[in-house]
């Protein structure tokens, strides 16, 4: 079986030359135009995550373009246009620096969950993208999708639901009996329970399930002609693109083939399919309203602003789909325009808080 291939924007109102600066995070910082107000983001990131994030094409879109000496983004030429990213240090206190208006992050270990916690509870006129206890749901593949499946969707431009799945915590010798007892079919999918790798593999026969390592998860396969579609959601913001993903396995092949077979990764940016040229069936992006509508579902449900959904549509259906995974803070740098979505959606997050301080004062 083979695999198939494939920081700123100016804002000012009469209201916010007359605030101080103490009454929210948002400061002047020496510009020229003394009116204008900046968003400040603190970013906690991985260095992966800062090259792929990052970008020369984000930074020359709108945001500061120069990390400075002390490890922040900016420079007098991008200054005049409001955002302005500033690298958070570990070895200091969160509260000691800033102000910030966001606090972007994406970094492992209990200890870092708990200072942002820590920090939400003390700074709450900061937005902390996002919540610690909500990135954790859906680090956990046994919890990451209880949410779509207890939405039961359906409305006139189709159905979403998640493929049934079965959580084996220990004892690979034991998975064929818990396969049959819970009636999954073959082939099924092996994921690992923390969703911090990518890798999966397809199990073909039930004497190879126990080649298998536990902690996992197991899905049924969904055939699905070979393309899933990457939703990634920023805010209140959609961007859908194809990706190439496992093949179909036909009934023909299932009786032909055994075995574990393994894969790194399925889904990348070299193996887009935007451009293939594909069945229109299969090709056909899901409907815009359905995936607005789940989205939304989804933000309020999981708490995330920032996260994707791996979709794929059931073979031979139109309008039968199933979310099969959820990343969050995804690489947003595969997403096209990924630099203009992301500025507007810090914008108006800081300017729509922004205004709710302000109507809250006398």
């Amino acid at each position: 079986m083979r695999l198939m291939q494939e920081e700123m924007i100016g804002y000012e109102s009469e209201e916010e030359r007359e605030m101080e600066s103490s009454s929210g995070s948002i400061v002047e910082l020496g510009f020229q135009d003394k009116s204008m107000k900046v968003v400040v983001v603190g970013y906690a990131l991985t260095s992966k995550k800062i090259k792929s994030f990052l970008q020369p094409k984000l930074e020359v879109h709108d945001l500061c373009c120069e990390r400075g000496i002390d490890g922040n983004f900016g420079c007098d030429g991008c200054r005049n246009k409001g955002i302005f990213f500033v690298a958070i240090d570990q070895t200091k206190p969160l509260s000691d620096q800033g102000p910030f208006d966001i606090v972007l992050h994406k970094l492992s270990g209990k200890e870092w969950q708990q200072i942002l916690e820590d920090y939400r509870l003390t700074h709450p006129e900061v937005t902390v993208l996002d919540p610690p206890g909500a990135i954790q749901l859906v680090y956990n593949r046994q919890s990451m999708l209880q949410d779509v499946a207890d939405l039961d969707f359906s409305d006139s431009y189709g159905t979403v639901g998640v493929p049934k799945q079965l959580v084996i915590e220990e004892d690979p010798h034991s998975i064929s009996d818990a396969v049959k007892k819970a009636g999954l079919a073959l082939p099924l999918v092996a994921k690992p329970l923390v969703a911090k790798s990518h890798e999966l593999s397809l199990a073909y026969d039930e004497y190879s399930l126990g080649k298998l390592e536990p902690p996992l998860v197991l899905q049924e396969f969904v055939n699905h002609g070979g393309v899933l579609f990457k939703v990634y959601i920023v805010g209140d913001a959609i961007k859908v693109v194809r990706r190439f993903s496992l093949p179909d396995v036909s009934k023909r092949e299932l009786s032909r083939s055994a075995g574990v077979f393994r894969f790194p990764r399925v889904s990348s940016a070299t193996q887009s399919a935007d451009d293939a040229d594909l069945d229109p069936c299969i090709a056909e992006l899901p409907p815009r309203a359905l995936l607005e509508r789940l989205a939304r579902e989804l933000r309020h449900r999981l708490g995330l602003h920032l996260f994707n959904l791996d979709m794929i549509r059931e073979h031979g259906t139109r309008d039968r789909f199933y979310v099969i995974d959820i990343n969050y803070f995804p690489g947003y740098g595969k997403m096209p325009e990924y630099e203009h979505i992301f500025t507007d959606f810090l914008l108006n997050l800081a300017k729509s808080k922004y205004k709710k301080r302000s109507a809250s004062l006398p």
